[in-house]
């Protein structure tokens, strides 16, 4: 057994089969491994930011990482963005980089580079394997390190002849490692955050991690209903669980202004595996910190900690009732005559099936969705948590190799689209269940608000031309189905209303052009 072989056995054996690649020439003896060893699944991306966004959707819905295989250095780079947003989730994550054989780093060839300083910023681990008899056992402590509360990235280099040497070994994941049972917080931190909670006159809880999820998102309503607290999640939360007989939760506004418009009022904002909320940019005159001077901030849970068992032991404490107050079923209407986004959103709440999982990048675009779809069927909500664009498609692709048993809706702006656009081929490839419905307002909206924001009311030819796509515009049509997907365009919203419930009908990929 040589060292590549040993590492997708110790993979398999661990329970992670799928790996998200796109392998260069340092990689052979890896991509040879996946058939000698039965068990793993490869699926192939034809950009790195596919694999590691894609890893990253999978490890959301899964609470397991997947492996990506990445090339070197240059590989590894193309991957990054989505790795700052699988970091910021926190998604379980490990990322297998070849490199050049040990004995031939010294000659400098053109793709040699400094893999571990790239490596090192997105990463909770990271190692590098000099020897096959290594390759085992540092891959079941990657698997571990990714598997530890709340979740990260582990990064595993792995040398060209630590690949194809024999002497390889299956290595264990120890017993507990990677299932180790996050600690609770102290009693005295709940018993003090529930005398913060009693006298308090304007509280809220910042939800985050296994807070968003059940059982710990009702726990969150039965502490809401016994002391009034608002509940409240990030502007982008990495998954939420959303719908008709949950607990509705506000997120913060994106903007420095809607944000403190958001906690405008609080005496108490806890924070239940969540951080003080910040702005996402630094502006003139505008403090970092989004909630009020006077509202006083108290950590219930660490986002290392049991969030969700935190949030049991708070609604005992506070002899909370046994249910909380969830959000009604809504009758929604479909939306007719013209398509922008207040009805886009409209439409996509009004069909989409129970237990999808929606994907949103639809940045500007897709605000209106959220709000929309809080009385919608049960479904499960998954957004841009580092704000690197470009994670739409990838992510949702992800998500539907982990749940091929529910329909994924991706809601994606056009211009952030166009940095992973190569997910659709391999959604196509693989068949996968994916909706996507592309916000196609031919702009960088967000930048021109942000141009606005800045005080430039009339923008010049070149300031323009760095936010406008529509010259030419983008024929996300002709595009989708160049990567083998099929696609429509809606330029109204009875045809997205048509063309999206014949889409939800069908299996397989599809996409929807929604001109706005």
């Amino acid at each position: 057994m040589n060292g590549a072989e040993s590492l997708v056995r110790t993979a398999v054996a661990a329970g992670v089969d799928v790996c998200f690649a796109n392998p260069g020439t340092t990689e052979m003896p890896l991509v040879a491994a996946l058939d000698s060893v039965p068990g793993m699944r490869g699926i192939l991306g034809l950009f790195e930011g596919v694999c590691t966004g894609a890893a990253d959707g999978y490890g959301r819905m899964t609470g397991k990482p997947a492996l990506t295989l990445l090339h070197l250095g240059p590989g590894f780079a193309n991957g990054i963005a989505n790795l700052h947003n699988a970091r910021r989730a926190p998604s379980p994550v490990v990322n297998v980089i070849g490199d050049h054989a040990s004995w031939h780093l010294a000659a400098d060839a053109p793709l040699t580079s400094d893999i571990e300083s790239l490596a090192k910023p997105v990463s909770c681990w990271l190692r590098s394997s000099g020897e096959a008899a290594r390759v085992g056992q540092d891959t079941a402590e990657a698997i571990a390190a990714a598997q530890s509360t709340p979740g990260g990235v582990a990064t595993l280099i792995v040398p060209a002849d630590a690949q194809w040497s024999d002497g390889g070994q299956v290595g264990r994941v120890v017993a507990g490692d990677a299932s180790q049972p996050a600690p609770l917080p102290s009693g005295d931190t709940v018993d003090a955050v529930a005398g913060a909670l009693r006298g308090a006159q304007r509280p809220a809880i910042l939800l985050r991690g296994s807070g968003l999820l059940e059982p710990g998102l009702g726990f969150a309503a039965r502490i809401a209903a016994a002391c009034g607290a608002r509940l409240l999640c990030d502007t982008f939360p990495a998954r939420a669980e959303r719908g008709a007989g949950r607990a509705a939760v506000e997120r913060i506004g994106y903007f420095p202004e809607q944000g403190a418009e958001t906690l405008k009022g609080l005496d108490l904002l806890v924070l239940a595996g969540s951080r003080d909320p910040v702005t996402f940019f630094g502006y003139p005159d505008i403090p970092s910190r989004l909630a009020p001077e006077d509202c006083r901030s108290l950590t219930l849970a660490e986002p290392t900690e049991d969030v969700a068992g935190a949030l049991e032991a708070l609604a005992d404490a506070l002899g909370a009732p046994a249910f909380g107050t969830v959000a009604a079923k809504s009758d929604l209407a479909r939306p007719t005559g013209a398509l922008d986004p207040g009805s886009m959103g409209a439409a996509i709440a009004a069909l989409q099936p129970e237990n999808a999982i929606i994907m949103d990048e639809g940045a500007t675009s897709g605000l209106p969705h959220y709000v929309m779809s809080t009385g919608a069927p049960p479904h499960t909500y998954l957004a841009l948590t580092g704000g690197a664009i470009g994670q739409g498609f990838p992510c949702a692709t992800g998500a539907a190799v982990a749940c091929p048993d529910r329909k994924v809706i991706a809601l994606q702006a056009d211009g952030s689209g166009m940095y992973t656009l190569q997910a659709l081929w391999t959604q196509a490839r693989e068949g996968l269940d994916v909706t996507t419905i592309v916000c196609s307002n031919r702009s960088y909206r967000i930048l021109q608000i942000e141009l606005a924001r800045a005080g430039v009311a009339e923008p010049g030819r070149n300031a323009r031309g760095m936010t406008d796509l529509s010259t030419p515009p983008l024929d996300w049509v002709s595009l989708s189905k160049g990567l083998g997907v099929p696609a429509v365009r809606a330029e109204d919203a009875d045809t997205l209303v048509r063309e999206l419930e014949r889409a939800l009908a069908e299996p397989g990929p599809s996409l929807i052009e929604a001109v706005l």
